[in-house]
């Protein structure tokens, strides 16, 4: 049983995309140079994206979690943005919606029932607007990844 890995470097701050796209391939990036991912992940997760949107508007700040299939996986891992401003995502289940996201959760997983399992978690973090805005106005990225291991505690 292997917990899924977050650290300091996988927590960007300030990122100020144009658009989605590279809100995702920036993240993607960073998960890959750090190898946790393959090269393929970068395509795949904003392939993924476009198909099946992941913008989720809460009564804070809105989110997101892309993620791709396994395969782009080398070790799961969890990222993190903190967008300067928001950027325009389909909304999940209905992509013809989009909602203004300020926060990003990229997810690098091995298995789906890690996977389902991490969801289920960050479901959990999304119904409370106060840890919401923790996320948003926190700058150390150690206490961010304190909090986050803290909230995933007990996942696989």
């Amino acid at each position: 049983m292997s917990s899924i890995y977050i650290d300091e470097s996988l927590i960007l701050h300030n990122l100020t995309p144009g658009n989605k796209e590279e809100v995702l391939r920036s993240m993607a990036q960073n998960l890959h140079e750090k190898g946790y991912v393959k090269s393929s992940f970068i395509d795949a997760v904003a392939e993924r994206e476009e198909q099946y949107a992941t913008g989720l508007p809460t009564n804070g700040p809105s989110v997101a979690i892309p993620h791709t299939d396994k395969e782009h996986v080398n070790q799961k891992a969890l990222s993190l943005a903190i967008l300067n401003q928001p950027v325009e995502f389909g909304v999940m289940g209905d992509a013809e919606l989009t909602t203004s996201v300020e926060i990003v959760f990229m997810l690098a997983m091995d298995s789906e029932h890690s996977q389902l399992s991490i969801l289920q978690k960050l479901m959990g973090i999304f119904q409370n607007e106060q840890e919401l805005y923790y996320f948003l106005n926190e700058k150390d990225n150690t206490k961010l990844m304190n909090r986050m291991k803290e909230l995933l505690k007990g996942d696989e």
